[in-house]
């Protein structure tokens, strides 16, 4: 990568792992048009995502070959952040620079954002104060809880390989429950994890069996809460607190850099946040926000929209927003050659690997707080059961949107009943 520039004329060139390709260097504006129509059809998640952008890039014109993509990929699936919405920083960046880069991610995420913005603007208007809103709302928070039990089992399903990876995934657990603060756990389950790999056994033992009688010590001073330490007043509806604009931008940098395995494992960094410490929402809010951003083309991560704005309008929206994806764009537009180099050094993946198993500990244990929220009555517990069988058997890029519309129906049904 030229200084991550590309040539406007006859595109970016490269040769990222030996193969040489040309991006065509299109117009700004084209390019802009470009992403946002992908950011329009991006339903279905990740996958579905990832498949669009492979099948025109790639497949249809040709813009790299199916093993540089397949390598590029590699790269935004081991760093934080939305995988599709990188690639398209990255592919905007080929054509037309940094530049490039930033209008094609921007064009990617904006019909997102804006619906989400529109969403959570109706859902403050008007409210819950209805009864059978409020009971559609209750099916579709249990059908969300059961789109998080999914999102957790499939991302332990590729995080969790051996048994040093979940000792530690079950340890953040514990860790998150007992109330200590996430950074410790990440930082801890990297270091036994890289230890253990390089076969130093005294000192991971060391480590790991002070992180244990460290989190005992919290479990008995603090009792086993899934939300976080002094969250359950919070979870039941009590909102105490205004957050600053700073706060919500340090809360979306944070989470937008720690969003390891799929934007499902900001859930437990932004809950902390708004639910349990700024205590700017409920995790009923919560929930909603994660319905609403399930019905809508984005990566799930757009969420933060909702989050932002309950707790600063919408210009806490926008700057939530901004701070989650400002990690994403900056990996790619200022660090994609050098990340590409160092991922493949063994120690630094084998730490990776370690502190994506942890973020796994720390999910699980937050969707048991959120269950709690969620599953308040027979008819929610039977909706969850229902949503998951389905999640589980079958695959769609509708799927999504289609359990979080069917579970509204059937709470508009029990309602009508």
């Amino acid at each position: 990568m030229a200084n991550g520039e590309g040539s406007v004329a006859g595109g970016a060139e490269s040769a990222v792992g030996g193969d040489a390709v040309a991006v065509p260097g299109e117009p700004l504006g084209r390019l802009f048009l470009r992403f946002l129509h992908f950011g329009l059809l991006a339903w279905g998640g990740p996958v579905a995502q990832i498949a669009m952008i492979r099948q025109d890039l790639v497949e249809k014109e040709k813009w790299v070959t199916r093993e540089h993509f397949n390598r590029v990929l590699a790269v935004y699936q081991v760093l934080p952040g939305p995988e599709a919405h990188e690639l398209c920083v990255y592919f905007g960046m080929r054509s037309r620079g940094r530049v490039g880069g930033l209008l094609a991610g921007l064009g990617f995420m904006l019909p997102g954002f804006v619906l989400m913005l529109g969403l959570t603007w109706l859902y403050l208007r008007y409210g819950l104060e209805s009864a059978w809103v409020g009971t559609v709302f209750g099916a579709v928070q249990a059908a969300v809880a059961a789109l998080i039990v999914r999102a957790v089992a499939r991302i332990g399903q590729h995080a969790l390989t051996d048994r040093w990876l979940w000792g530690v995934a079950g340890l953040a657990a514990l860790a998150q429950g007992a109330g200590v603060h996430f950074a410790f756990s990440l930082v801890a389950a990297g270091l036994i994890v890289m230890l253990a790999r390089r076969g130093l056994w005294l000192p991971v033992l060391a480590l790991a069996g002070a992180c244990a009688v460290a989190v005992a010590v919290f479990l008995v001073l603090h009792g086993f809460a899934p939300m976080g330490a002094g969250g359950a007043d919070v979870g039941q509806g009590v909102v105490r607190g205004q957050p600053s604009q700073l706060e919500l931008l340090w809360s979306g940098l944070r989470g937008g850099m720690l969003t390891f395995g799929g934007a499902y494992t900001v859930i437990p960094f932004l809950q902390r946040d708004a639910v349990v410490t700024g205590a700017w929402m409920t995790n009923a809010q919560f929930l909603d926000g994660l319905a609403l951003s399930g019905l809508i083309p984005a990566p799930l991560i757009i969420f933060s929209t909702f989050v932002g704005y309950l707790g600063g309008g919408a210009l806490g929206a926008l700057v939530m927003t901004a701070g989650i994806f400002s990690p994403a764009f900056a990996f790619t537009l200022l660090g994609h050659d050098f990340f590409e180099r160092v991922l493949h050094h063994p120690r630094f993946r084998s730490f990776l690997d370690g502190v994506t198993a942890g973020v796994v500990g720390l999910i699980a244990a937050t969707t048991l707080g959120l269950l709690r929220a969620g599953l308040t009555s027979l008819a929610t517990v039977a909706v969850f059961a229902v949503a998951l069988g389905v999640l589980f058997r079958w695959h769609s890029k509708f799927l999504v949107p289609l359990v979080i519309v069917g579970a509204a129906v059937v709470g508009l049904l029990l309602q009508v009943a």
